[in-house]
């Protein structure tokens, strides 16, 4: 059994030295690749993307660590190193060589003990499971859960209508763009277990059928002018 990790282990400081790693590993990830690497023509493919994705799950998943007694520290690196390979590695092995990178960063550049290595690696390797997310560790269900909530609220909203421009649509389809995030979102919540996430998942797709409620009203108006509600 390992050693349960309660008290705070990585300072302000490590942390924003990972950070940069991190940010410096994605930047790197793409300037390595002939034509731009994979898909990047997809702006939300991009190292600037990727690193703004990462940094909101990792403010997402240490507030439901937070809330739901997971330990944070854990979550929080785990959330930061959890996609740095998604930009020069396959979809479905860049869970593990994420954890990969991550531990040969973690001991190479920090004293953080082996059981708290473990644990992050654990979470890291783990997090694109599809099953109950309820059989995994706390944090890596943490880690889950904000990874998933990234891409249900205003960000995945506006990543929908950009892609519009992509598929040749015009404003006249935003609602329907935007139904696809309310679909995405509710199919989310199926996963979600914890509480707290739960009610984020809730704030956000309320905001996101407002907006859609909005565009389906003055966008049908400027579609039909005699359009009456």
């Amino acid at each position: 059994m390992g050693v349960e990790i309660k008290e705070s282990r990585v300072s302000e400081e490590e942390f924003d030295r990972m950070k940069e790693f991190v940010r410096e590993y994605l930047v790197a990830s793409v300037e390595n690749e002939d034509e731009g690497g994979r898909m990047r023509w997809y702006p939300w493919h991009s190292a600037e993307y990727r690193f703004n994705h990462i940094r909101n799950v990792v403010e997402l998943a240490a507030e439901i660590a937070r809330e739901e007694g997971a330990n944070v520290d854990v979550t929080k690196v785990a959330a930061l190193f959890h996609d740095i390979a998604k930009l020069d590695a396959d979809q479905d092995v860049h869970a593990e060589e994420g954890a990969r990178v991550a531990r040969e960063y973690l001991e190479s550049h920090t004293d953080l003990p082996d059981s708290f290595v473990d644990e992050v690696c654990n979470c890291v390797a783990e997090h694109s499971y599809q099953g109950d997310v309820g059989d995994l560790a706390l944090e890596t269900q943490c880690l889950i859960e904000a990874d998933i909530l990234d891409k249900v609220g205003a960000n995945g909203t506006a990543l929908m209508l950009l892609r519009m421009g992509y598929e040749s649509r015009t404003h006249m389809d935003a609602a329907e763009m935007v139904e696809r995030v309310l679909e995405r979102g509710n199919d989310a919540q199926d996963r979600i277990e914890s509480d707290t996430a739960e009610s984020i998942a809730h704030r956000r797709l309320k905001r996101v059928q407002w907006f859609q409620d909005w565009l389906r009203e003055e966008v049908a108006a400027i579609e039909d002018p005699d359009y009456e509600e």
